[in-house]
């Protein structure tokens, strides 16, 4: 059954969905903000601008309640730029080299809007979007359904694409994130949530401590603009390998300024599978991933340095937050060797990724 505007109740669980204004955007659109709860205490609010998911409150070991990712309060900074906080990124997360890329005989030019490299779709990618939402629940969940269609030639990439995002919060602590796209043209698409989480609070300081496993064997190398060198390397002997649980800050002065790579996940994608699982041993709260997807990108909140201020003025720094964002490897329209990322007319592209959240009591 579909709502619109209401407070959906299911008698059972009491999954519960509502809407409130959020604000308008400078172009005269309104946006809505949906929150989805649970009776585990699990709650999550999600903006029909960009798709960003603004807050995600998770009880602790001691039932006390914090919001878990890093935002804002209100719909303008979401508006200027900001770091991508929560939102939808597409028609391709991540980078593709030099703006460019050749399908089928015909060479397509990108923003370059991350140095000489397009990221995160552009200018205005999915992120910067109104989405269109309804609402829908069953006995133990609650969805909202986004959609979007991504005019031909929108930030230089052919095809019309229809896109639904889908957002199931259920009575076990887990959301559900599933994305289908359509195409009238062949085009690349690589999409993810890109959520920045502190476990102990958005505004609890950097996230060095909290523990991390990536069922990962490889990853990819990157140059300097973080474009991948082509081979996937192993994990063995080096920084990047979180195959057994690791502090986030134990290795992280070996990398550089902070790790944002690929991690070519251990299972063959296409069935959901555990890609990660992070834990605050403080708080005891932790966040287990899984997904269809091949990979996932580990990015540790390198570039925040405190000029954006967030929800309830808190001021996130370096490493405040990190991130998990599902997907196909970066660059894929130029390394053919890469699992494609190409979806072409008749095709349904789908992905999956399930967040379960929870606490165990942290041991002494």
């Amino acid at each position: 059954m579909t709502h619109h505007g209401n407070t959906a109740h299911t008698d059972s669980s009491l999954v519960t969905i509502s809407e409130r204004a959020f604000g308008t955007t400078k172009s005269g659109q309104k946006v809505s903000e949906y929150i989805l709860s649970n009776r585990g205490g699990i709650s999550v609010s999600i903006l029909t601008w960009g798709g960003v998911v603004r807050s995600i409150v998770v009880p602790d070991t001691q039932g006390m309640s914090a919001d878990v990712v890093l935002g804002f309060d209100s719909l303008e900074p979401y508006e200027e730029r900001h770091p991508y906080f929560g939102t939808i990124t597409g028609r391709y997360a991540n980078r593709i080299a030099n703006g460019s890329f050749t399908l089928d005989g015909i060479t397509y030019a990108l923003a370059k809007n991350n140095g000489p490299n397009h990221l995160h779709g552009g200018i205005y990618g999915f992120d910067r979007v109104v989405w269109k939402a309804e609402t829908s629940s069953v006995p133990n969940s609650a969805t909202l359904t986004l959609s979007y269609v991504s005019a031909d030639g929108e930030e230089g990439y052919p095809g019309e694409v229809s896109t639904r995002v889908t957002y199931t919060l259920s009575s076990d602590n887990s959301l559900a994130v599933e994305y289908t796209a359509t195409s009238t043209k062949a085009t690349p698409i690589n999409l993810t949530n890109h959520s920045y989480f502190n476990l102990a609070g958005h505004n609890s300081g950097n996230v060095l401590g909290h523990s991390l496993t990536i069922d990962a064997d490889r990853y990819v190398p990157v140059d300097e603009t973080s474009i991948p060198l082509g081979p996937l390397a192993p994990l063995n002997n080096t920084p990047f390998d979180f195959r057994t649980p690791q502090a986030i800050g134990a290795r992280i002065s070996q990398v550089g300024i902070g790790y944002d790579h690929t991690y070519v996940l251990s299972t063959a994608p296409r069935s959901l599978h555990r890609a990660a699982q992070a834990s605050d041993p403080v708080s005891g709260r932790y966040l287990e991933v899984l997904t269809t997807e091949p990979g996932v990108q580990l990015y540790t909140g390198n570039y925040l340095d405190g000029s954006v201020k967030g929800k309830g003025g808190a001021t996130y720094l370096k490493h405040a937050g990190f991130c998990l964002e599902t997907q196909h490897f970066p660059d894929s329209p130029n390394q053919p060797t890469y699992p494609t990322t190409i979806l072409r007319p008749g095709e349904t592209y789908h992905s999956k990724t399930v967040m379960k959240f929870g606490a165990t009591t942290p041991t002494k």
